[in-house]
């Protein structure tokens, strides 16, 4: 039986990516380095996702076992494994690029000459390439030549609502009945795996960005907005009509530049955006604002769920005011819990919000740049 290993073993690492494997035969060894995870995994062996929608039904993910990634076991998994994916966050990935890195070396030093395909399923563009990057800073000339051979890095585009959830078995996981998973067909390295749900995509960045500008837009903005009025989920912002009409018009505004981009037709990403606020509606999830609007920095990047998608927008000069609400109210978002709220915040008060507008966002267009800023200060 072949070996996967899913780096993160979260709720999307055990809900998403570590289910499919399973499905699709492999024996899959999770890394992480929480201790309770991989403790809890290793004496039960399996556990059970919760699939919570219109139906509901339970699945068993079994033959499991479970690494510390910050141990040399997690090399040894890599010199042996035929694949890899991870669910560990983007900020993370510079983090485990060097062990990654010397699990590569021991395959070179083994004299391996199997392929071996690395998958970083993360809510960002060109993860996997960004992954690649980190763990050639840590290879020498010699390692690099061998990984161009044998070492694939597809991108991927990943797409699946797996909220924090109570269960009375802390491995166990909820999850919606949907998902999508789109990997990059030219970046495999060797055989293709034929893995249960993966979809092969020639051109991938259309569906990575159809994603980020519908889901992960429409998303963020309801949880912001949420937060700011008071809404504890996203189902509960969704569900005020108030906040409805924004965030559908964001998505709306968002799929129009896609719509130019791509060439996508305008009915079928308009029925694609209806089916994405049906999910935000899903009730079972309980999916909280705190947990989706955390890390507003990152969100409010030029390459990430709002900037972008208004870039893009304008670049076709088409309006964008819905998603100018959007970012606006991301600067209002506070979390205890969430370390860039708080600086963002604090940045806020001490360097004034034009300031802060240009900075995390990179935006070089004045009009749209105090537009934001006046939407901000209504918002208060």
């Amino acid at each position: 039986m072949k070996e996967a290993i899913q780096l993160g073993a979260g709720n999307i690492g055990r809900g998403f990516i570590g289910s499919l494997l399973h499905q699709s035969g492999y024996h899959v060894v999770f890394a992480d380095v929480m201790t309770k995870v991989v403790d809890k995994i290793n004496e039960d062996k399996e556990y059970t996702i919760f699939v919570k929608d219109t139906e509901c039904r339970e699945e068993k993910v079994t033959n499991i076992r479970a690494v510390y990634s910050n141990k040399d076991e997690f090399i040894e998994e890599i010199q042996k494994a035929s694949i890899l994916t991870t669910a560990v966050g983007p900020n993370i990935l510079k983090i485990v690029a060097p062990t990654i890195a010397k699990g590569i070396r021991a395959r070179l030093q083994s004299n391996s000459k199997e392929y071996f395909n690395i998958i970083a399923c993360e809510n960002a563009l060109n993860a996997s390439t960004l992954l690649k990057e980190h763990i050639y800073q840590n290879l020498n000339d010699e390692e690099k030549v061998y990984a161009d051979e044998y070492i694939g890095f597809p991108n991927s585009s990943v797409d699946r609502i797996v909220p924090p959830a109570h269960c009375e078995n802390p491995i166990d996981v909820v999850v919606e009945d949907y998902y999508e998973w789109n990997v990059e067909k030219s970046g495999f390295k060797g055989e293709i795996p034929d893995i249960v749900g993966m979809n092969l995509a020639d051109n991938l960045i259309s569906y990575v960005e159809r994603k980020l500008f519908t889901l992960n837009t429409g998303h963020a903005i309801s949880a912001y907005l949420g937060a700011l009025k008071g809404h504890k989920t996203v189902d509960q912002s969704i569900n005020d009509p108030e906040i409805y009409a924004v965030v559908k018009s964001a998505m709306i505004e968002s799929g129009n530049g896609l719509i130019k981009k791509y060439d996508f037709a305008e009915e079928k990403h308009l029925a694609y955006i209806e089916k994405i606020i049906k999910r935000f509606k899903n009730t079972y999830l309980n999916d909280d604002v705190t947990r989706v609007g955390r890390e507003p920095l990152r969100k409010l990047s030029n390459a990430d769920r709002i900037i972008k998608p208004m870039q893009t927008a304008l670049s076709y000069g088409l309006p964008v005011d819905n998603l100018i609400t959007g970012a606006a109210v991301a600067l209002h978002f506070v979390s205890e819990d969430d370390p860039q709220s708080l600086q963002l915040c604090k940045d806020i008060r001490e360097k004034g919000v034009k300031t802060m507008i240009e900075e995390v966002t990179k935006l070089d267009n004045e009009d749209i740049i105090e537009a934001i800023a006046q939407k901000y200060e209504q918002l208060k």
